[in-house]
C-alpha cells in the first residue's frame, strides 16, 4: 500500500509543492486578478499571469530555462527543434520569439498604427515634455548602480520608468536577459497602476489653481503663431523624416523606432495600405501580445523571482516611474515660471509611454477641477513623444552598455 502511495505522490505534483510554490501561485493570482476583475492591462496581465502559473506548475516543465542549458559544447545555441524537444513549447517561443528580439518591434508596429501624431505636431513645444519625462530612466539608473546593480542591470531597470513594456523587455533582453521576468512584470504592473499613480503624485505637487489651468482659454488669450497648414501631408512626412534622423543619430533605436513609425505611416497613408494597416493593429499585434505575455510570465520561476534582486527592480521600478511623472511635472512648471501663457502641468505628467492610458487619466483629473476643461489633445502631444522618448532613451543606453 505504502508503495502504491509513494508511486501516486511521483507521479502527481504534489510532493514538488513547497511554499515557494504557493507563493508564485498567489502572485500569479493576483496579476490575473488585477487584469479579470479591475480590468488592468488586461491583455498583457493576463497572459503574463498565465505564463507565471504555468512556469510554477509542479513537473510540468513550462518554465523557460537558463540560457547555458539550451548551449552546445562549442558555446553556439541547440537548434530550435532541439530546444523544443528537450524543454518544450514555452523554452521553444521564448528563444525563438524573445531571446531573437522579435517580438517587441512586432508590438511597436501595432502601436504605431494605433498611434496619431496629429495633436503632437500641432504643439511640438508640449512634446518637449515628453522628454524630460524620462528623468526617472536615468536616475533610477545611477542610484541602482550605487544600490550594487551593474550598470546594464541598472540600465534594465531605470526604463520601466519610461512606463513601456515593449521597450522595457527589449533592453533587458539585450542588456540583463536574466532579470527579464521581474523588470517585464514591474514595468506592465506600475502601467496597469497609472489611474492610481498620476493622481498621486500630481495631488502633492500641483496646487488647485495649477490643475484649474485651462489650456483652450489660453490658446484663446495667446494664439500659436503658426498653424500647420496641410497636416495631412505632414503627418506623413513626419514618419519618414524622423525615421531617418533617429536612426542616423541612435542606430540601436531603429527596430522599436522604425517599426512604430513604419505603423504610423501605412495608417496615415489611407485607404491604399489600409489592409496593412489592419493587420499590424489586429491579427498580427494580438497574437504577439499574446506569445510576449505568456513566454515573459514563464520565465517567472521561484529561483527567479524569490530573491532580494527581485525586491529592489519593485522598489527601484516604482520610483523610476514616480520620477518620471513627477520630472514631467516640474518641467512644465518651470516654464510656466518665465511664460505668460500657462500650460497644465499634468500635461507634463503624461510624458510617458502609457498610451493613451496616461492622458486620459490627466483629462478626468482636470475635469474634477473644472468640467470644461478637456486637456486630452494637449495631453496626447506629450504623452505620444514619450513613446519616441523611451524608445530613443532604450537606443542610447544599448549603445553604450550593450
Amino acid at each position: 500500500m505504502d508503495h502504491i502511495f509513494s508511486n501516486l505522490t511521483q507521479m502527481t505534483g504534489f510532493g514538488s509543492i513547497g511554499w515557494e510554490t504557493i507563493l508564485m501561485w498567489l502572485i500569479a493570482f493576483l496579476l490575473l486578478y488585477l487584469g479579470i476583475k479591475k480590468q488592468y492591462e488586461p491583455l498583457l496581465l493576463v497572459p503574463i499571469g498565465f505564463g507565471v502559473l504555468l512556469a510554477n506548475l509542479p513537473g510540468a516543465g513550462l518554465g523557460v530555462v537558463d540560457s547555458s542549458l539550451v548551449m552546445n559544447l562549442d558555446g553556439t545555441y541547440m537548434s530550435l527543434l532541439d530546444i523544443a524537444d528537450k524543454h518544450g513549447i514555452m523554452n521553444l517561443l521564448y528563444f525563438s520569439l524573445i531571446k531573437t528580439g522579435l517580438l517587441p518591434p512586432i508590438i511597436f508596429l501595432g502601436v504605431g498604427v494605433l498611434t496619431d501624431f496629429g495633436p503632437m505636431l500641432r504643439n511640438l513645444k508640449l512634446s518637449l515634455f515628453g522628454g524630460a519625462a524620462q528623468l526617472g530612466i536615468f536616475s533610477v539608473l545611477i542610484g541602482a548602480v550605487l544600490m550594487g546593480f551593474t550598470l546594464p542591470e541598472a540600465a534594465s531597470l531605470g526604463i520601466i520608468g519610461g512606463a513601456d513594456g515593449p521597450t522595457a523587455i527589449y533592453t533587458t533582453n539585450k542588456l540583463a536577459p536574466h532579470l527579464l521576468g521581474p523588470i517585464a512584470i514591474a514595468a506592465y504592473s506600475y502601467m496597469a497602476l497609472v489611474p492610481v499613480i498620476i493622481p498621486f503624485i500630481a495631488k502633492l505637487m500641483m496646487s488647485e489653481k495649477e490643475f484649474k489651468i485651462h489650456m483652450k482659454k489660453m490658446d484663446q488669450q495667446y494664439p500659436p503663431k503658426h498653424e500647420i497648414k496641410n497636416l495631412k501631408t505632414v503627418k506623413i512626412i513626419f514618419p519618414i523624416v524622423l525615421g531617418v534622423i533617429v536612426s542616423v543619430l541612435v542606430p540601436s533605436s531603429a527596430p522599436l523606432l522604425g517599426m512604430l513609425l513604419f505603423g504610423n505611416l501605412i495608417k496615415e497613408i489611407g485607404t491604399s495600405t489600409s489592409r496593412l494597416a489592419d493587420a499590424a493593429s489586429g491579427p498580427i499585434m494580438n497574437t504577439a501580445t499574446i506569445f510576449l505575455g505568456l513566454t515573459v510570465g514563464a520565465t517567472m520561476k521561484t529561483d527567479v523571482f524569490l530573491t532580494t534582486q527581485t525586491l529592489g527592480i519593485i522598489v527601484g521600478g516604482l520610483l523610476a516611474f514616480g520620477v518620471s511623472v513627477a520630472g514631467g511635472i516640474l518641467a512644465v512648471k518651470g516654464y510656466n515660471f518665465f511664460s505668460k501663457k500657462k500650460i497644465n502641468p499634468l500635461i507634463g505628467a503624461t510624458g510617458l509611454s502609457a498610451v493613451p492610458m496616461a492622458s486620459r487619466v490627466a483629462n478626468e483629473l482636470v475635469l474634477k477641477y473644472d468640467k470644461s476643461n478637456h486637456i486630452l489633445q494637449y495631453c496626447m502631444a506629450s504623452n505620444v513623444s514619450g513613446v519616441i522618448g523611451s524608445a530613443v532613451a532604450a537606443g542610447v543606453l544599448i549603445s553604450f552598455l550593450g
